[in-house]
């Protein structure tokens, strides 16, 4: 059995070495995803080319960027859309199961211009606006949860 001075003499050498592979084998990063609202009360959401189902929009935030300038480079990217007012931030959410991001923002837009929606792409096949009550079936069980979320007023899940 290892003495106790000497795991005390380890323990600095192990927790650096820890660190340091945990900070390369998956670097800490930050999404931005946005509950863009409409007139009607209707939801914007996205379907892309890489994964399964309809979600709310948003993508990462790049080095130096702040999330206000993700999300309005996001929303812009995918949906044309241009933010009017400040967006409400909702909350920040621990994220590792949904993606490869470690936190996402979660914002809710109510003020934004939309210039002619943007034709599907390589990266957004498809984008619409839907009513609360009727997403499409392939909605992600993560974007249901925060928009029950939002309009239900209780956490539902622990996903993003």
């Amino acid at each position: 059995m290892m003495s106790v001075r000497l795991r005390r003499a380890l323990w600095p050498i192990a927790s650096r070495l820890a660190h340091i592979y945990w900070r390369f084998s998956r670097p800490a990063t930050l999404g931005v995803r946005a509950m863009v609202i409409d007139g009607q009360g209707r939801l914007f959401l996205v379907k892309h080319s890489y994964v399964e189902g309809w979600h709310l929009p948003g993508g990462g935030v790049e080095t130096g960027e702040t999330v206000f300038d993700a999300l309005a480079r996001e929303l812009a990217e995918e949906g044309n859309i241009e933010l009017t007012a400040a967006p409400r931030l909702y909350g920040i959410y621990f994220n590792k199961r949904v993606s490869r991001r470690d936190h996402v923002v979660l914002f809710v837009v109510r003020d934004f211009l939309q210039s002619a929606p943007p034709k599907p792409g390589h990266e957004i096949v498809a984008h619409g606006f839907f009513m609360p009550d009727a997403l499409p079936e392939d909605t992600s069980r993560a974007t249901r949860a925060r928009i029950a979320e939002v309009f239900g007023g209780a956490a539902v899940s622990e996903l993003w």
